[in-house]
């Protein structure tokens, strides 16, 4: 019988995209009388809005209605924060605006040219005020206060301490410690945001159509803010996504601002974030001023850790921030043995925009540290960078791994990823290569990168920003549930629905194949739909698009509703063919008798029957097929009094080797190879991983040579389009090549781990320690530009 599972499968989702049949939130128009949104944003980082005159805007042509911030915040409630600070957050500014590209005032005008017509004639007076963008400067006494009710502009400060980090330094025989600074960097898509919105009222409720990509935790925030219950408002997913890479999950404010305005004006809404606003006011990956210190014994051991993390937030704290600086936690760790580590965590806001999640979300600036200190450290000592992760790693035998801050690793082997990275790189050639380049006096360094890669979030990972006390005082959260639903249709046809809401990561090619294996069925002849409607899905707060959840714990649900299914179709097979279900057997779209092939029923018979001739099945056996599977992975429980939490499902682990070569006359840096070793568990498809992690490095490549989101000392922005936001394009990419090593995760039936981010981690701590290699100097900062690496090659 033919197995799908690891199959290189060409993706379902594939012939819709390329033929441009796919349906993208801009393509939908759900409902007549659509008006179109332009948003006037305001040019100061930090200024007082003293008046907004709307009146001339009002009488152009085609403007339906204009809505200030102010009106706006009269029928809302503030948006919730998950730190508890006497700061107010709508998704308008109300007196105050506090960043560049912050919204001020809505226009809704019959189509978007004479909404953005209509937003010129808008008059804001504003008196500017003095800004902050230094998250360092922000936390000093002296820094002006993002918002006058707060005394300090650092809203959160915890220390963390597992083992004795104290003891371990005090033993060491080096200590080596690195500081620097982590940029802001966008993820990008291809598409950006868009929302449609309605408001209906008999009964009052709200419709939304957008990419959002979850998690639906933040629907009730929305219902929350727009002061309805949860079973008024109403999201909808369009069918496809142009990618997010955690983007559009901060985009809940404008759909909270699109859904109130809606009612205000009476009409539809609809709004598609143009680039500018993307890259100047959309999501992004926070800004750090970081420091990191390691405790070594002589040979290399890793005895001790010390973090010490400064969380740029922006103008305020959106949620699930400050879950960046948690999300690695409680693998503090990463992929090595170290026991005593700590770890003290801060929070600063300032006059830039609001961050949220990433690609990798936290892992990037987590890894920066760590994996920089290990590559520092092995120069310091001798070791090469190879050697140095093989003194640290945890074993193969000592999975499943408890790690000192709670992350239970489910399964690994670490020195077999290490053994194929330094196969596929010809490690001993690559080092005579460094030696000979040394010696002709050119600029060649070697740098590795190791992580785990944590997937499938505990949604309750970002209660470690409370207090073992203030969590006592409040409700326990735990989990990450996925749900799948499959059913067979009257005419015998599958479909599985799932709310995973996929932005270009093949759910649905992965999920035919899943269920076609355990129903005896081609992939081709099963439909799955991966929209989310919380009116119709099965959906849960943790349900959506983020960490990797698809193939750690949706897969799970996808493959026990499938075996319920096919155990309800060896029941009704067996009683049609008169011999019990264990004796029959499905593949190749037939149901058999065990060992007898040419005595069988197509499955699509059998399957009607459950609906046409319910009478005619088993006694017990209920008519319909169509089972719904909930899972609730065990190991994501509530933190507990020592700040130790079960963080994530499954966690793989990544390794890649670089190794650069930097021209001295000109700064330009060439990668002349580049190895990446992932172990993801079962591979469910080879060209969806391999895509995946293609994808990933690609993040991590411009996050390493050229991304960076820029501001001058006002919180002005300067990097408004792909003219300044530099991105890599395919003539810029190197040649990578890719391998996997196989450790199946017991924590779900097919055995996968999550991936897709892991690259996007490492990557730029591989580069950056290549580049640090081959300048002999350790003060390296990315993003590392032609004119950076210029000057550090002629200094």
């Amino acid at each position: 019988m033919t197995s799908w599972l690891g199959t290189p499968l060409p993706r379902k989702e594939d012939p819709a995209l390329l033929t441009g049949a796919a349906r993208f939130i801009d393509d939908m128009a759900p409902v007549p009388g659509i008006a179109h949104v332009a948003l006037l944003r305001s040019p100061h980082a930090h200024a007082r809005i003293r008046s907004i005159d709307t009146v001339v805007a009002l009488e152009m042509e085609g403007v339906i209605g204009i809505v200030t911030g102010a009106e706006l915040a009269e029928g809302l409630r503030p948006l919730a924060s998950a730190l508890r600070a006497p700061m107010t957050y709508y998704p308008m500014a109300v007196d105050v605006a506090r960043y560049v590209g912050e919204p001020v005032a809505l226009v809704a005008a019959v189509d978007r040219y004479l909404a953005e017509d209509a937003l010129e004639a808008i008059l804001v007076d504003y008196e500017p005020l003095s800004a902050v963008v230094d998250p360092a400067a922000a936390a000093g006494d002296e820094a002006p206060k993002v918002h006058e009710s707060m005394d300090s502009n650092l809203v959160h400060q915890r220390h963390f301490c597992y083992g004795d980090p104290e003891a371990a330094f005090a033993v060491a025989d080096e200590t080596i410690s690195l500081s620097w600074h982590y940029p802001r960097q966008s993820c990008t898509p291809m598409e950006t945001c868009g929302v449609i919105a309605h408001f209906e009222s008999h009964p009052a409720r709200y419709t939304l159509w957008s990419n959002f990509q979850g998690p639906y935790i933040l629907h009730g925030l929305m219902s929350a803010a727009l002061g309805v219950d949860g079973n008024r408002l109403r999201l909808i997913s369009a069918p496809s996504s142009g990618g997010s890479f955690g983007n559009k999950q901060a985009m809940f404010p404008q759909m909270v601002m699109l859904a109130a305005v809606s009612r205000l004006l009476g009409v539809p809404l609809k709004w598609i974030e143009d680039r500018l606003e993307n890259l100047q006011a959309g999501s992004c990956a926070s800004d750090r001023a970081d420091a990191v210190s390691g405790a070594f014994a002589a040979d290399g051991t890793l005895l001790g850790l010390r973090y010490d993390n400064l969380m740029n937030a922006g103008a305020y704290v959106r949620a699930p921030e400050p879950a960046s600086l948690y999300r690695m936690h409680a693998a503090s760790n990463g992929c090595y043995r170290v026991r005593d580590i700590a770890v003290d965590n801060r929070v600063a806001l300032t006059n830039l925009p609001p961050v949220g999640l990433n690609r990798g979300y936290g892992g990037p600036q987590f890894y920066y540290g760590l994996e920089r200190l290990m590559d520092s450290a092995g120069r310091r000592l001798g070791l090469d960078p190879l050697a140095m992760r093989r003194r640290n790693i945890i074993p193969a035998d000592a999975f499943p791994y408890e790690a000192p801050a709670g992350a239970t690793y489910d399964a690994g082997d670490y020195e077999s990823v290490l053994d194929l990275v330094a196969e596929r790189a010809d490690y001993p050639a690559l080092l005579a290569e460094r030696e000979t380049a040394r010696s002709e006096g050119r600029l060649f360094g070697i740098g590795m990168a190791m992580g785990v890669e944590p997937s499938g979030s505990n949604m309750a990972y970002v209660t470690l920003a409370q207090s073992p006390e203030e969590r006592a005082k409040a409700d326990g959260r735990s989990g990450g549930p996925g749900s799948a639903t499959v059913s067979f249709d009257p005419s015998g046809v599958v479909t599985v629905r799932t709310v995973s809401t996929p932005a270009g990561q093949g759910h649905a090619t992965v999920a035919a194949q899943i269920v076609a294996d355990r129903l005896g069925l081609h992939p081709d002849d099963i439909t799955v739909n991966t929209q989310a409607d919380t009116f119709t899905s099965d959906w849960s707060l943790a349900s959506g698009n983020y960490a990797n959840r698809f193939s750690s714990v949706v897969v799970d649900a996808i493959a026990l509703a499938a075996d319920r299914i096919a155990g309800r179709l060896r029941r009704i097979a067996g009683d049609m063919l008169e011999v019990a279900p264990e004796d029959v057997e499905l593949g190749d779209g037939r149901a058999c008798i065990v060992g007898v092939p040419d005595q069988g029923l197509p499955i699509r018979r059998v399957a009607a029957r459950a609906h046409w001739h319910p009478l005619g099945l088993p006694e017990g056996e209920p008519a319909m097929l169509r089972e719904t599977a909930v899972v609730s992975p065990d190991v994501l429980t509530s933190p507990d009094e020592q700040d130790r939490v079960g963080s994530a499902v499954t966690f793989g682990v990544v390794c890649d080797l670089a190794a650069v070569e930097i021209d001295r006359a000109t700064g330009r840096a060439t990668v002349h190879s580049y190895v990446s070793v992932h172990d993801c568990g079962t591979i469910l498809n080879p060209l969806v991983a391999e895509g995946q992690v293609l994808g990933g490095f690609a993040h991590g490549f411009g996050a390493a040579f050229l991304e960076e989101l820029d501001y001058d000392e006002g919180g002005n922005f300067l990097s408004g389009s792909f003219a300044e936001y530099l991105c890599p394009t395919a003539p810029d990419m190197p040649d990578i090549e890719t391998a996997t090593v196989t450790t199946p995760s017991p924590r779900n039936a097919v055995g996968s781990k999550g991936m897709g981010d892991g690259s996007a981690m490492l990557t730029p701590s591989a580069i950056a320690n290549a580049v640090a290699d081959a300048l002999g100097r350790e003060d390296i900062e990315i993003p590392l530009t032609l004119n950076r690496l210029w000057r550090l090659a002629q200094a």
